[in-house]
Formats: C-alpha cells, sequence, structure tokens
C-alpha cells in the first residue's frame, strides 16, 4: 500500500518561506513522477509544480516561477517543495501525490495516490 505523508505546514507571514515535505512509502518511489497541488477553500486544486522521476525535469505554473522550487531526493524517498516570498494568496492545504509515469503529468485526475494534505497560511 503506497503511504504519502505530506509536513511543514503552518501559519508564517507575508514574505516568508516554507519548505514542504512528502515521504513516500510503501512502494519503489523513483518509479514516481511527483507533484504538488493545492487547493484553497472554494477553489479547485491547482498543480504548483511537478517532477520527473530522476528529478532532472520540473514543471511550474508561470505565475509561480522563481518562487517556487520543487526537488527529490529518491535515497530518502521524499520530495520537498521549497516556497519563498509567500503571499495571502498561497494560503491553501497544500497536497502531494504520485505516478507512475515516464512524464510529468500535471493533471490531477491522472495521478493515482495523494497524501493527506498539509495547511500552509499566509497572514498579511
Amino acid at each position: 500500500q503506497v503511504q504519502l505523508v505530506e509536513s511543514g505546514g503552518g501559519l508564517v507571514q507575508a514574505g516568508d518561506s516554507l519548505r514542504l515535505s512528502c515521504v513516500v512509502s510503501g512502494s519503489t518511489f523513483s518509479t514516481y513522477v511527483m507533484g504538488w497541488f493545492r487547493q484553497a477553500p472554494g477553489k479547485e486544486r491547482d498543480v504548483v509544480a511537478a517532477i520527473s522521476r530522476g528529478g532532472g525535469t520540473t514543471y511550474y505554473p508561470d505565475a509561480l516561477k522563481g518562487r517556487f522550487t520543487i526537488s527529490r531526493d529518491n535515497a530518502k524517498n521524499t520530495v520537498y517543495l521549497q516556497m519563498n516570498s509567500l503571499q495571502p494568496e498561497d494560503t491553501a492545504v497544500y497536497y502531494c501525490a504520485a505516478r507512475t509515469s515516464a512524464n510529468i503529468v500535471l493533471r490531477t485526475t491522472l495521478y493515482n495516490y495523494w497524501g493527506q494534505g498539509t495547511q500552509v497560511t499566509v497572514s498579511s
């Protein structure tokens, strides 16, 4: 059984940074494309970053390029999301997700496994 457990969320002030972590257990982590998504109240769940199996390819929406960085450590079965210059509009529940795939995918429906989410709240 594949399990994803996120951590690192919290309450921060505008301009602060946070690093989220997601540990994957129960399967071979290096076979998964990994994604980070977020969902604010009343809004759809959207991708914020994705990374290929080996870590050599990443994706970010244009609006988040330069502020968010996704990385992974296959030896530790962990994917990270470094978030800098956080703003109140970044407030959301952040989820990591995994999919067995050769290529990065962005649609939430294409990911097979999800974590329980971690709350990020940014105050102004």
